[in-house]
C-alpha cells in the first residue's frame, strides 16, 4: 500500500508555463518545454510540479480565468501535450498538481453565460 500523504515529503515545484521553457520559439513556455526539462527536474529530486493554469482562457487574469476546465490553452499545448507531460512525468516518479482556483471562472464559460441569459437558471 502506498503511503496517502505522499506530499508530506515530497519536494514540490512551482511551473508558471508561460515562462517556464518555450519549445517552438514563439516566445511563450508551453508544455513540450515543460517535458523537455523534466529529466532535470527528476535529478533535482522534484517529487511533484504544481502547475499553474494551462486550461483555455481568455487570459484576463494569468489563465486563473478558466473558460473550460476541459480543455488547453493553445498558446500552451493541447490536450495530447498535457496527456504526454502527465504520463513522461509519471515515468520519472514526478507528479503533477493543478492550480485551480473554481471561483476565478472566466466571464466567457458557459456557466457564467448561462447565469446571465436566465437569472433563475441553476448557474445563477
Amino acid at each position: 500500500m502506498t503511503d496517502q500523504r505522499w506530499w508530506h515529503d515530497a519536494t514540490g515545484y512551482q511551473i508558471y508555463p508561460r515562462s517556464f521553457a518555450d519549445s517552438n520559439g514563439d516566445g511563450i513556455g508551453d508544455i513540450p518545454g515543460i517535458i523537455s526539462r523534466l529529466d532535470h527536474l527528476r535529478d533535482l529530486g522534484i517529487g511533484f510540479i504544481w502547475l499553474s493554469p494551462v486550461y483555455a482562457s481568455p487570459m484576463a487574469d494569468n489563465g486563473y480565468d478558466i473558460s473550460d476546465y476541459r480543455a488547453i490553452a493553445p498558446e500552451f499545448g493541447t490536450l495530447d501535450d498535457f496527456d504526454r507531460l502527465v504520463a513522461e512525468a509519471r515515468a520519472r516518479g514526478i507528479r503533477i498538481v493543478m492550480d485551480l482556483v473554481v471561483n476565478h471562472t472566466s466571464d466567457k464559460h458557459h456557466w457564467f453565460q448561462a447565469a446571465l441569459a436566465d437569472p433563475s437558471s441553476p448557474e445563477h
